[in-house]
């Protein structure tokens, strides 16, 4: 319901006029945060200040995929009170949404990774992930566009009855977050979609 209500609430004009600037942050930021955590980890490992342990690079990479979204709640709740640029609120507030679809994804391309062993993983392997990361995130808002559709739809024959058009968007919203899942698709993106475009 928190992400529903955030996309549903979005102001979609600037969010999609930003939306280069707000992909930029989520995704480049989000690969660079845990590239940096699981490197200086590995760093750290290598220098033996963590003991003896049977632990690889992916694995440091994998914890740091782990760690890597950033949850601006307090920075946004500051905002809203000092009321800053609008702008500046909607480039924090999308990335803090699209952040955590880009950390699902990388996680699980690096325990796909892990579970292959490093030695295995080849640059096949590595393009695959690549593009498992576009399928899923792509893939996660089409989802979350057709169900809105599709509640633009079911909202248009209700319009005499008012009182049941908030279970529809709870109940459909909900339904594109559980078919991204099925679908392993990013259930967030989903969901968060449904809301923009409901």
């Amino acid at each position: 319901p928190i992400v529903l209500d955030a996309g549903y609430f979005m102001p979609n004009r600037l969010f999609f006029g930003n939306l280069g600037t707000i992909l930029l942050y989520a995704v480049i930021g989000t690969v660079w945060n845990a590239a940096t955590t699981g490197l200086s980890l590995y760093g750290v490992f290598l220098s033996g200040l963590m003991g003896d342990l049977n632990i690889g690079l992916l694995d440091f990479l994998l914890f740091g995929s782990l760690i890597a979204a950033v949850d601006p709640v307090a920075v946004l709740a500051v905002f809203e009170e000092v009321h800053v640029n609008e702008v500046l609120f909607i480039i924090v507030f999308g990335e803090s949404l699209l952040n955590d679809a880009v950390t699902v994804v990388l996680y699980n391309v690096f325990e796909s990774f892990v579970t292959l062993g490093g030695d295995n993983v080849t640059g096949v392997d590595c393009v695959k992930g690549i593009v498992s990361f576009f399928v899923v995130s792509l893939g996660g808002t089409l989802v979350g566009v057709i169900f809105a559709f599709l509640l633009s739809l079911v909202t248009r024959f209700t319009k005499h009855v008012r009182i049941i058009e908030p279970g529809f968007v709870f109940v459909i919203s909900y339904l594109s977050y559980l078919t991204s899942e099925m679908l392993s698709l990013s259930a967030i993106l989903a969901i968060t979609f449904c809301g923009i475009c409901c």
